[in-house]
């Protein structure tokens, strides 16, 4: 195998098993550590993996996207304490909007015991859970339903959302770059999103340590739109003190 075949190699497992580890890869590909982590680099360059302690993850991208099954899987400890602080930090909103994916999942559950609201949502399973709730009113954007997400997306759920006002949103990304700000892989899901934050007065933004550093298709927003970021301890204190210094805090939980 030469070296352009193994990094393709990489890149495919990577994006099959959402990350890889070096000091499992490197034996199979029959390489040594550090010629791997060579290889890391390279492909962390280009933009497609993203580096993290003791190997890296796929990066999503226009053409690459995982579904809610893998999300659901990945990151879960972290992504609940991320949920748990997210929703403390309700502060009396009586409009919420819920983004898309699995830690807005988590947040939903979490908002259940937080009081009456009403809360505006394109996700189908957040609607789902939310809705036989008596406290809560869920209004579930319309529009074409993205299957890997579960989703609502195009012109129907951005009119919705452009008739509202909300207190509060609550929004995910697929990256979190100093460089290219808040990204997602698909201009449909960043129009849903850019909307979700002109219409609401608070924006809290949340992810998991491996969303930072990384960069998607589409830039929706800038880190300063939102008054806090919320991730997990495995960011560096360090890597968020930078993240911070762009205009918000980051709350590492």
């Amino acid at each position: 195998m030469d070296v352009d075949d193994r990094r393709e190699a990489i890149l495919a497992r990577a994006r099959t098993e959402g990350r890889v580890s070096v000091t499992a890869l490197a034996p199979e590909l029959g390489v040594a550590v550090e010629t791997l982590r060579r290889d890391l680099k390279v492909l962390a360059d280009r933009g497609v993996v993203q580096r993290v302690y003791g190997g890296a993850v796929a990066v999503e991208s226009a053409g690459f996207e995982t579904d809610l099954d893998f999300r659901a899987a990945a990151d879960v400890t972290e992504k609940h304490r991320v949920a748990f602080a997210a929703a403390q930090r309700r502060h009396g909103a009586e409009t919420v909007y819920i983004d898309e994916g699995t830690t807005p999942q988590f947040i939903a559950e979490e908002l259940i015991a937080t009081g009456p609201m009403t809360v505006v949502t394109p996700s189908l399973p957040v609607a789902s859970r939310l809705a036989p709730e008596a406290e809560i009113t869920v209004i579930l954007l319309g529009g074409r339903v993205r299957g890997r997400t579960q989703g609502t997306v195009d012109h129907w759920a951005v009119r919705m959302l452009g008739e509202l006002v909300i207190d509060l949103a609550y929004i995910g990304a697929n990256g979190i770059s100093r460089d290219h700000g808040v990204t997602t892989q698909d201009p449909a899901v960043a129009a849903v999103k850019r909307t979700a934050i002109e219409r609401s007065r608070r924006r809290i933004l949340f992810g998991a340590h491996t969303k930072f550093g990384a960069s998607s298709l589409c830039r929706f927003a800038e880190v300063r739109d939102f008054e806090s970021v919320i991730t997990g301890v495995e960011l560096s204190a360090s890597d968020a003190h930078r993240y911070a210094a762009l205009g918000a805090p980051v709350i590492r939980v």
